[in-house]
């Protein structure tokens, strides 16, 4: 199994994206936070600031979309051709449909759950996926605690994945520290994001690594 460690930038410095992006050269790809502070209580950026996210690293963007009317948007992420978009079941209204979009417009396609949905709620668009994520905090804020009954979330998704030969990816996003990757990792997590865990460091890729050698010490 590999293992992806894709630090978050909801805990960098908005105003330094460039260099905060040098700081984690040895990161799988950056996690982008797009909130709308409708679907969740946060507001983040938009559009025109991934757009420009793309422009100044090559590290491979890993966008999740936390916002309403994903049915209308998530292919505009899609098309500035970011390498990954990840949309809320929760928050779409044609799910398959809007799934099917992203990935005509050539970006790999994510599906996420919130702590409350559940797994089950994944079964009819497995076939269509290349990433699941689960989220182990309620989305909208970096810096918080991961929900530990989301060991057992992660358990039954890759559980759900294996039994249908999925070759989907499974993230989680919330909490991630070197202090508990090695459990979440054994529950069946591939793709990991961290925040605060990356660039609340002095050396941030001293830190990724950190985190890759915990989660690959469960292999």
């Amino acid at each position: 199994m590999t293992i992806r460690i894709q630090p978050s930038i909801l805990s960098a410095d908005f105003a330094n994206f460039e260099s905060e992006f040098q700081s984690t050269a040895n990161a799988d790809g950056i996690h982008v936070d797009v909130m709308d502070g409708h679907f969740v209580p946060n507001l983040t950026f938009g559009l025109p600031v991934v757009k420009r996210l793309q422009e100044i690293t090559t590290l491979p963007l890993d966008v999740h979309l936390m916002i309403e009317d994903l049915d209308r948007w998530a292919v505009e992420y899609a098309r500035l051709g970011v390498f990954s978009v990840t949309i809320h079941l929760e928050a779409c209204t044609d799910v398959l449909g809007t799934i099917r979009q992203v990935k005509a417009a050539g970006s790999r396609v994510g599906l996420a759950i919130k702590p409350n949905t559940p797994v089950s709620a994944l079964k009819p668009y497995l076939e269509e996926l290349d990433q699941v994520l689960v989220m182990s905090v309620e989305p909208g804020f970096g810096g918080q605690s991961f929900i530990e009954s989301s060991l057992e979330k992660i358990r039954e998704t890759r559980g759900l994945l294996n039994a249908t030969n999925s070759s989907a990816w499974l993230q989680v996003d919330g909490g991630i520290t070197a202090h508990n990757i090695a459990a979440v990792a054994a529950a069946g997590a591939d793709t990991f994001v961290a925040g605060s865990s990356v660039f609340g460091s002095a050396d941030r890729n001293e830190a990724i690594e950190l985190l890759r050698s915990a989660a690959q010490s469960t292999i």
